[in-house]
């Protein structure tokens, strides 16, 4: 996609009517003035004559990002007409607001892209240089190397473009592979779930076959039993009969014997079926009872814990676990208040990352100086730790997590600025290092909350997990932050 985007349609009315006024002007933009910066047309393949590449959206983004973080070091002379009313924008407001005029002048006006490309590659600083050779190194982030190059324009920077487009789709195709695992995953333990259930109704069905089976082997009996008496019955007519010739009152007499005993048999035939409708009704009645019972028990057993609740009159906490670590054992430059995930194996994935800080009333744990060591160590400590807060402060304002960074008190620096809401920061105290107060905050947490510690020290991570945090890499934090 090419670098300029459509202007935003929540911007104010008078920021509008400035910014499409400065875009539609193109040729007035241009400065007539002389710069000792780098000149990405002598140096690279980046000639007048070709068109623009199509950038991917990432590499669009960061580019704006960059030029709108330097445009006010710029002297006055040097801002180009459009962009004067721009740099005065708040910090967090510069790259969203003025995006379409940045995008526009920074293609239209070389000499301001190479004022602006000069500040960016003196901040960028090896890696700067890296690109400015027409190389960049294996770690680097593809979409910061396709910036710098974009802007610096070397040797061979369509190609850099190129390659950070191919790794922003693989990255993307990544995304969509897990979330397919994912997925899979849900169906399988909904299909595992299903059998279950399904086991469970058939015992049920079991029983309740065993029980039916149970009454009709007693209905028959008893109508085995009818049977016997009514053959008997018969037997004894067969004989009355018999006897009707010698003794004929006899016999009438035995005649009406038989019926009134045959009267008596089909009496007790129909006693036997009312007792088994009977039996069949008490049947269900009793599970009736069983339910009421049930339910009874767990009326009493909610209402018992209302009870319980009301007699203690806990009143609610003003202080979570970690602050009384803080207290007891910490260093801290600064209050800020804190805001308020199913467990997974160790990984550097930053979706694993974001699935934990997604569990109810998680706490964010990470060790300060292992991170930013491993992800900017070419900054100064305190770059370090202004860029890990400022990161985290992102990550508590998005998911209203708990967030603690921990850094080790030999180092610590006088006059920090106030941390961001949400993330604490902590300082060890002399003669503790930071692994031991990271332990300390797992320890004080109660047990089911979902703690995440981020550490690559594996000491660290083996000593939380006994505890029952998950312990994730590094790497995972690095990889959310660059993608914030």
């Amino acid at each position: 996609m090419p670098l300029t985007e459509p202007s935003d349609d929540h911007l104010p009315q008078e920021d509008l009517v400035a910014l499409d006024g400065a875009a539609g002007n193109p040729d007035d933009n241009v400065v007539s003035a002389t710069s000792g910066a780098f000149d990405p047309t002598a140096a690279g393949d980046g000639g007048a004559g070709e068109p623009e590449p199509t950038l991917p959206e990432p590499v669009r983004q960061r580019i704006v990002t960059l030029t709108a973080a330097v445009l006010p070091t710029l002297p006055a002379d040097e801002v180009p007409v459009p962009l004067r009313r721009v740099a005065k924008f708040a910090p967090n407001r510069r790259a969203r607001l003025g995006a379409p005029v940045i995008a526009a002048q920074l293609t239209a006006d070389p000499l301001f892209r190479q004022r602006v490309t000069a500040r960016i590659l003196a901040d960028a600083g090896d890696l700067g240089a890296a690109v400015v050779e027409g190389t960049a190194p294996a770690a680097a982030d593809p979409v910061e190397v396709a910036a710098l190059a974009y802007l610096a324009r070397p040797r061979g920077w369509r190609e850099l473009i190129d390659a950070s487009g191919a790794a922003v789709r693989a990255e993307a195709d990544s995304a969509v592979v897990a979330e397919l695992v994912r997925e899979a995953e849900q169906r399988a333990t909904r299909a595992e779930h299903d059998r279950a259930v399904a086991r469970v109704e058939a015992e049920k069905l079991r029983d309740e076959l065993a029980r039916v089976r149970e009454e009709l082997g007693q209905l028959r009996e008893e109508s085995r039993q009818v049977a016997r008496n009514l053959r008997e019955t018969q037997a004894r007519e067969r004989k009355a009969t018999e006897l009707l010739a010698t003794e004929r009152g006899r016999a009438a007499r035995a005649s009406a014997d038989v019926d009134a005993e045959l009267r008596r048999a089909r009496a007790r035939l129909a006693e036997a079926e009312a007792a088994a409708g009977v039996a069949r009704a008490s049947a269900k009645e009793a599970r009736s009872v069983d339910d009421a019972r049930l339910w009874l028990l767990l009326e009493t057993i909610g209402q018992a814990a209302v009870g319980l609740r009301r007699e203690l009159a806990l009143d609610p906490v003003d202080k979570l676990p970690a602050d009384f670590v803080a207290d007891a054992f910490a260093e801290q430059p600064g209050t800020a208040p804190a805001s308020p995930a199913a467990r997974a194996r160790d990984t550097d994935d930053p979706a694993r990352l974001d699935q934990l800080l997604a569990l109810p009333r998680a706490h964010l744990v990470v060790d300060g100086y292992n991170v930013t060591k491993r992800g900017f160590g070419e900054m100064s400590l305190e770059q370090q730790r202004k860029r890990l807060i400022t990161g985290l402060g992102g990550i508590a304002a998005q998911t209203g997590d708990e967030v603690t960074v921990v850094f080790d008190g030999a180092e610590r620096m006088h006059g920090l600025p106030p941390a961001p809401r949400g993330v604490r920061v902590l300082f060890s105290r002399k003669g503790e290092t930071a692994d031991e107060l990271i332990r300390r905050l797992v320890r004080a947490e109660p047990a089911g909350r979902p703690v995440v510690v981020v550490s690559s020290d594996r000491e660290v991570a083996d000593g939380v997990r006994r505890h029952g945090a998950y312990p994730l890499g590094a790497d995972s934090l690095l990889r959310r932050l660059a993608r914030s």
